[in-house]
C-alpha cells in the first residue's frame, strides 16, 4: 500500500514525512523552506543546531546530519553539532549560550531523534516552535529552536535509553540522509523577509 506523502496535523501544526517515502528528502525540502522562509528576518543568522552524541547509536542521529551539512557547502549555514563536536546533555546549556552570544539575531533549527509509538519509528517530524531534547529519556534539558526537526529512529515507554543503544544503524543513516537531503535543498534559496521599519 502506497504512503501518503506528506501529513500535516493541525491540532500540533507539524508536518510529517516517512523515510520510505518516495521523493521524501525533496517533499522535507519543500516544508523546510516555506517553514524557515516564513520567519527568517534581514539579518538573520541562519543556525542548524543538531543535538546527540556518537556513543549511542540511536542518539547519533544529529550529529550525522550536523556533519552532512558542514560537508555540503552551505556556506550560509553555521551548523553546530557533528561527529567530530557533538552537542548533547551535558554541554548543552553552554553551547547555548555560546549561540545568544555570536548570533544575536539568529533563526535556529534544532535537530533531534526521538522514540514514539511502533508505527511512527521512520517517521520526521517538522514545525514551528521549539525542540525539547532529552524528553523521550527523562532529561531536564532547555526547550531550543525557531523550528524543529525529529527523527523516530525507535519505541519508547520501557527501558528507553537501552532501546537507544539497540536502535539499527540502518536507519538512523536512513533518516540522516534524508533530513540532510531536504536540508540542504531546503536552506540552499531561502527569501529573507524585509524588516517592518517603525515609524
Amino acid at each position: 500500500m502506497a504512503r501518503e506523502k506528506v501529513l500535516f496535523n493541525r491540532k500540533t501544526e507539524e508536518y510529517r514525512v516517512h523515510v520510505d517515502d518516495a521523493n521524501s528528502g525533496m517533499s522535507l525540502a519543500t516544508i523546510v523552506n516555506e517553514l524557515a522562509s516564513s520567519l527568517l528576518n534581514e539579518g538573520d543568522d541562519l543556525v542548524v543546531l543538531c543535538i546527540g552524541t556518537d556513543r549511542c547509536t540511536g542518539d547519533a542521529l544529529g550529529p550525522l546530519i550536523g556533519t552532512r551539512l558542514q560537508n555540503s557547502g552551505l556556506s550560509h549555514v553555521y551548523v553546530y553539532g557533528t561527529l567530530e563536536n557533538p552537542v548533547h546533555a551535558t554541554n548543552l546549556q553552554e553551547t547555548l549560550d555560546l549561540l545568544r552570544l555570536r548570533h544575536k539575531q539568529s533563526l535556529v533549527i534544532a535537530i533531534d531523534a526521538c522514540l514514539g509509538r511502533i508505527d511512527n519509528v521512520g517517521c520526521i517530524m517538522i514545525g514551528k516552535g521549539p525542540l525539547k531534547p532529552g524528553a523521550g529519556v527523562n532529561k531536564d534539558l532547555p526547550a531550543v529552536g525557531d523550528l524543529f526537526i525529529t527523527g523516530i529512529v525507535n519505541v519508547g515507554g520501557f527501558m528507553d535509553y537501552l532501546v537507544l543503544q539497540n536502535t539499527r544503524l540502518y536507519l538512523i543513516t536512513r533518516l540522516a540522509d534524508v533530513i540532510a537531503e531536504g536540508l540542504i535543498h531546503g536552506l540552499a534559496n531561502l527569501k529573507w523577509r524585509r524588516r517592518a521599519s517603525h515609524v
